[in-house]
């Protein structure tokens, strides 16, 4: 895998999102540091991780579950940015940008995953 990681825009726009969770997260009420505003920030920033450490990885295959793994933390955060929605935390501008930034990384995900699944089966099949 010769691309570095920094080169992938899903690991760009990941990033952004980051981002943007840490700006909207500065809002929240003080008792949610070790709550919400901690699960979030550490669902977004699970995101750009994975998509970095599976880069690293010696095949596709491996690779892939790494961005499933991703996926998961954008359908985390997603949730937990309903829940900060709900109880009326941060800025509406800040949680539809956040949410935007989710389904776009969340898309670019499923995006990649399903043409890193054809390489997969190749390398078994090869095997």
């Amino acid at each position: 895998m010769a691309q570095n990681y920094r080169d992938l825009l899903v690991w760009q726009r990941a990033i952004e999102l980051t981002v943007c969770i840490y700006k909207l997260t500065r809002s929240f009420p003080i008792d949610e540091l070790y709550g919400l505003t901690s699960q979030m920030r550490g669902a977004s920033v699970s995101i750009a991780c994975n998509i970095a450490a599976g880069r690293g990885k010696l095949n596709p295959e491996e690779f892939r579950q790494f961005l499933g793994i991703a996926q998961g933390s954008t359908f985390e955060l997603r949730t937990q940015l309903l829940v900060a929605r709900r109880l009326g935390f941060g800025k509406d501008n800040t949680l539809n940008e956040a949410d935007s930034l989710i389904e776009e990384v969340s898309k670019m995900l499923a995006s990649f995953i399903g043409k890193l699944r054809p390489a997969a089966k190749k390398l078994k099949a090869e095997s």
